[in-house]
């Protein structure tokens, strides 16, 4: 039976769900698409991408896969422990609020899978279920990870002209050379248990890189602190919208942008229910300098933040989630 959960009074202030902007980057008017991603991101840093050329059909087959590696038995899922941060991640492993008193991790267990091919690739290769155990799996995995790929580029191309910048901005500088793109399956199994800590699907965090695509299954429990600074924060619902992508951008855009496209502060609460997510982080190559952009900064709005190799800021931050 479903227990009743007890709240954190000092965070926990719930609105009505959050109305984000819906970006159609089919449009050939890519200037005035990116002038609505730039309002998205000054606004809320999260927003939805319609039509961006994925098929139902491929989204579908990813979560049945998922779900089927999911239901493995725990020690066919831990013969693919996580390794160089791919691979498997059992429940409670990780704990995103590295802040929280709490020694119990996030309820939830993952999968993560990367480059196909090119220098990362070879340095961190992909762990695979056995054929046997799962037949279609990774041609699945594999066929969605190219076509996702494929919409992060395009993606940030169009917040290149939102940034005032030439549209292939980021490739010019070599950070979609050989990127750091990777696909996080996510079960969360969605118990709501009644105790005097609050527990947490996805405890709250910002994204560390560039930007994330999400595509969920439609079970609520996500949900966005769109003022990270306040003391008291309030947390609104992001609902899924069927066939679109949750978008949001991460700390690397921040620091790019000066702070001008805010990293937003989320987390997943559970809910009651089993709810499965595939996440696509679309990240700098592990050699790309982060440095704050001239077209976000002046004299009189300097850098906020030092430029840092994209690869030693992912690592510290991964250090912080896993060793806390």
């Amino acid at each position: 039976t479903i227990k009743t959960t007890v709240r954190a009074k000092i965070d926990y202030e719930m609105e009505t769900s959050l109305v984000l902007p819906i970006i159609d980057i089919s449009s050939p008017e890519k200037i005035s698409t990116a002038q609505l991603i730039r309002k998205a991101c000054l606004e809320h840093g999260f927003f939805y991408v319609k039509n961006h050329g994925i098929s139902e059909e491929l989204m579908e087959e990813v979560f049945r896969e998922s779900k089927s590696f999911f239901n493995l038995p725990l020690d066919e899922k831990m013969s693919l422990l996580r390794h160089d941060l791919l691979g498997y991640t059992p429940l409670y492993a990780e704990k995103l609020d590295p802040s929280l008193s709490s020694s119990t991790g996030d309820s939830k267990e993952s999968f993560y899978f990367g480059s196909l091919e090119g220098a990362l690739a070879q340095r961190y290769p992909n762990q695979w279920p056995p054929q046997d155990l799962l037949p279609s799996w990774r041609q699945t995995m594999e066929c969605y990870y190219k076509n996702v790929l494929s919409v992060g580029r395009k993606l940030l191309g169009l917040i290149a002209l939102a940034l005032d910048l030439d549209e292939g901005f980021f490739e010019q500088i070599g950070a979609l050379n050989d990127p750091t793109a990777v696909v996080r399956l996510l079960r969360y199994p969605g118990e709501v248990i009644s105790s005097d800590v609050e527990s947490y699907g996805a405890s709250a965090h910002s994204d560390y890189g560039m930007v994330t695509l999400l595509l969920t299954d439609g079970v609520p429990g996500l949900q966005v602190c769109r003022d990270k600074s306040r003391q008291t924060r309030v947390w609104e619902d992001v609902p899924g919208i069927r066939g679109a992508f949750i978008v949001n951008i991460g700390d690397m855009m921040e620091r790019w942008s000066n702070g001008l496209f805010r990293s937003t502060l989320h987390r997943v609460m559970p809910v009651g229910k089993e709810r499965y997510s595939v996440v696509f982080f679309l990240d700098p190559n592990p050699d790309c300098n982060v440095v704050c952009l001239e077209s976000c900064c002046s004299e009189t709005c300097p850098p906020r933040f030092p430029p840092i190799l994209a690869g030693d800021y992912i690592k510290e931050r991964f250090r912080l989630t896993y060793d806390s």
